[in-house]
């Protein structure tokens, strides 16, 4: 609560947590938010370019979707950002807070890195790929097992534990780029079997990323059914709730622990098969380039919806695009298309306030 002294009586302003809120008034409180963001970028826009910020925003649209190359970006970027986001809902529905999914992610791509150098061009494509998916899987299935093991045993900071694993897959990215570096002396990985495309996603139906988008949907299906009809996905929201409860109902908790960590650490490091294996064909410390933070913030305004995750995941990549395009268009610095994404995510997150709180304001009678 906080209030203000008036001579004439007091203002008192209380901060209500709401007990529920209808769906249209919260999708209403969310809808202001963006519009008011986008007014702000528009603001600093014109501060920075003089720039009709219409033509600004024309700009973001075309950055996003202007041609059948930037749209496929676009869709392939969504989704990538979908699928951790996916990766992390049974964490966080669990309340593990899994602040490693950039760690997964680089494992995943690390397994997938060394499929693709060591037998790409010795294995057939079809069980090349899928030897890429499941050794991602298990690779980013054991980063996230080894805080889920010391949090069931020992219970350690999860926060901060997996957050460290990142930096660590950061350091064990650099070391494999010096046996993987390419050409020699480049620090760098380069493109993978650029000429062969050994190991690489193939196109489906003429679209380079349209199975990345297969795998996508299907592991978001898989793990809605997951989360809402299976005895597991009871176990781990009730351990949610409350681990004392949880025993009590006979649920192992030390066992859902370490198995929904298994789940979420395996999605992650799927995302890093996809990212290497069906985008970006190379390796580096930057492969996660951040998503697995940003996904923290689509699963968390999502409340765990996957519908709602995927029009999230839409909209920011939609706008990092875009501010991509204006950024090269109008001759901005390279930050700036951080800056307008910076300032949407801050609105995004602030209007959740308003989602779970209402202000109450009355004036108390005047003070003798």
């Amino acid at each position: 609560m906080s209030s203000s002294e008036k001579r004439n009586g007091r203002l008192v302003i209380h901060m209500v947590k709401r007990d529920t809120i209808s769906r249209p008034k919260e999708w209403g409180i969310r809808l202001i938010a963006v519009a008011l963001s986008l007014v702000v970028c528009a603001i600093v826009i014109y501060l920075i370019t003089r720039q009709n910020p219409i033509e600004v925003y024309s700009g973001i649209i075309n950055g996003a979707i202007g041609t059948s190359r930037r749209t496929w970006v676009t869709v392939r970027e969504s989704v990538l950002l979908l699928l951790i986001a996916v990766g992390l809902v049974p964490a966080y529905r669990m309340r593990f807070w899994n602040i490693g999914a950039e760690g997964q992610i680089l494992m995943g791509g690390a397994a997938s890195a060394a499929v693709m150098i060591y037998l790409g061009d010795k294995m057939p494509a079809g069980a090349s790929l899928i030897l890429i998916l499941v050794l991602s899987m298990i690779a980013g299935m054991i980063w996230g097992l080894i805080p889920a093991i010391f949090k069931a045993r020992f219970n350690t900071n999860e926060t901060l534990f997996t957050l460290m694993m990142n930096y660590t897959a950061m350091q064990l990215i650099t070391y494999f780029i010096v046996y993987w570096e390419n050409p020699k002396g480049s620090n760098t990985v380069g493109v993978i079997n650029q000429a062969t495309k050994a190991g690489w996603f193939p196109k489906v139906f003429g679209f380079q990323y349209f199975l990345n988008v297969l795998i996508v949907a299907v592991v978001t299906v898989l793990m809605t059914v997951y989360m809402r009809y299976t005895k597991q996905g009871y176990e781990l929201a009730v351990v949610g709730e409350s681990a004392n409860t949880a025993r009590y109902a006979g649920i192992n908790v030390r066992k859902v622990i370490i198995r929904t960590m298994m789940i979420s650490g395996a999605i992650c490091g799927l995302a890093g098969a996809v990212i290497v294996s069906g985008a970006s064909h190379t390796i580096s410390t930057s492969t996660a380039g951040g998503r697995g933070f940003t996904a923290i913030i689509v699963a968390w305004m999502s409340k765990f919806n996957p519908v709602t995750m995927i029009i999230v995941s839409v909209f920011l990549v939609f706008m990092q695009q875009g501010s991509i395009q204006i950024a090269t268009q109008f001759g901005l610095n390279e930050n700036a298309s951080d800056i307008i994404t910076g300032i949407l995510l801050f609105f995004l997150i602030g209007c959740e306030f308003f989602v779970n709180y209402s202000l109450e304001i009355y004036r108390e009678g005047k003070e003798g």
